[in-house]
């Protein structure tokens, strides 16, 4: 099949450029890249993409699939139908799954789930290639390390909990263990003691909101203690839901020393800040806690920059009954893959705090990165990893438009403005 693409606004992290320009695609291949093109073969369709954004696919670092386990929350099937009605042309699962991923067998079995094509209710998807990550640690209590090297062996894209682990001695022990096999290592860094029972950020919003409050120090020790133990073994490792402005400047500093270490936050931290918590949205509990407003604008000039390296989804799908509590008692997390491209586009570019091209590069190319991989500019002759999407479409965030079976979300019922349109992976 060949497809013409024409007067796409074409966004290219890999080479740092944008460009207005045609773009004919044939058997998943990128044939030419011209201001106009004019000969094509006389079956090829036609696709009038003038306003539409085309850029290379979207890469999630590490989001969550109820199957296995929980399938009444997300299966494979929809978390990956899902990924790709937002852009998506790689994601990648903690391994908190029932059972957990913790032994060969189950990266295998998750391998299997995954299928190379379907078609769901917006059109033929190429599905995003799933990637999985292999647990650290075998027990609930975090205590024993699992086979790294047979996981890694079985194909995991990298080794993280998704949960804070805080017997450094055995932090130190996997990360020498895995400096060696060469696979990305990501830590959710939180001390749970200074945590304790908190679920809202402290600030004066929380006084007023009277919530319990999880002090910044919970972040910002658990970040200091994991970079001297990077310091100390020299082994990479991201940093995984930074939230706070003081582990914004935790991470700069380690930077600025040469650690081998990469971060990242979510979306939803880059939206709203504890003023939104007002509305006592059980969506809007999260882990950690969205940020007082000065965390909030820290962070959007960390990405902006690179000091934080990606934008994670976090996409945590949970049922209607599981999320209509008390804030309180609601368990952390809320979805995102659909909405997360255009809540960002509407809020961050087309207000003008970030170019298309910051966006894109912390949304594609730096979380492949991050993942020790790569991915192809939209050039001539490079196999197509594409996402074409329309910024001004409006739509309603509601069970008909979506392909996740979860509806834990700030954002539902109600319009918003950005669609993806297709995918190429």
């Amino acid at each position: 099949m060949t497809e013409l693409l024409q007067q796409a606004r074409i966004i290219d992290p890999i080479s740092g450029s944008e460009q207005l320009a045609d773009v004919l695609i044939e058997d998943g291949k990128i044939l030419s890249v011209a201001a106009n093109i004019s000969e094509f073969p006389p079956d090829t369709e036609i696709r009038d993409c003038r306003g539409l954004i085309l850029g290379t696919g979207l890469v999630d670092l590490y989001s969550h699939s109820g199957e296995p386990g929980n399938e009444e929350r997300e299966t494979i099937d929809s978390l990956l139908q899902s990924a790709a009605n937002g852009g998506f042309s790689r994601i990648a699962i903690l391994p908190d799954t029932s059972p957990a991923v913790d032994h060969p067998a189950m990266v295998t079995q998750l391998q299997k789930m995954s299928r190379p094509e379907k078609t769901g209710t917006v059109g033929t998807y190429n599905l995003p290639s799933l990637h999985i990550w292999g647990a650290i640690t075998e027990d609930i209590a975090g205590q024993q390390l699992t086979d790294l090297a047979e996981l890694a062996s079985a194909g995991v894209v990298g080794f993280a909990d998704g949960k804070p682990l805080e017997n450094l001695s055995l932090v130190r022990r996997a990360l020498e263990y895995l400096q060696p096999l060469h696979k990305p290592v990501a830590f959710y860094a939180c001390d749970r003691q200074l945590r304790s029972n908190g679920i809202m950020r402290e600030g004066v919003d929380a006084v007023r909101f009277g919530l319990p409050v999880t002090p910044v120090a919970a972040e910002t020790s658990a970040i200091a203690a994991l970079l001297e133990l990077v310091a100390a073994t020299g082994t990479a490792v991201h940093i995984m839901r930074v939230a706070t402005a003081r582990g914004v400047e935790l991470i700069a500093s380690a930077k600025s020393r040469n650690l081998p270490v990469t971060a990242s936050t979510t979306w939803m931290h880059l939206l709203l800040d504890t003023k939104a918590l007002k509305s006592y949205h059980p969506s809007l509990r999260l882990e950690p806690p969205l940020g007082n407003p000065s965390d909030m604008q820290a962070l959007r000039k960390a990405v902006k920059s690179g000091i934080v390296d990606a934008i994670a989804i976090d996409h945590t799908p949970y049922t209607y009954e599981e999320k209509t509590v008390a804030f309180a008692d609601a368990p952390p997390g809320a979805i995102g893959y659909e909405l997360a491209l255009p809540l960002l586009w509407q809020k961050l570019v087309a207000t003008g705090e970030f170019t298309a091209l910051e966006l894109w590069q912390a949304l594609s190319q730096r979380p492949a990165e991050c993942l020790q991989q790569s991915l192809n500019g939209i050039v001539s002759g490079q196999k197509v990893e594409l996402v074409l999407f329309n910024p001004q479409a409006s739509w309603q965030v509601e069970p008909r438009n979506l392909q996740t079976l979860a509806a834990n979300t700030f954002w539902y019922g109600q319009e918003l403005r950005g669609k993806v349109i297709k995918i190429w992976c």
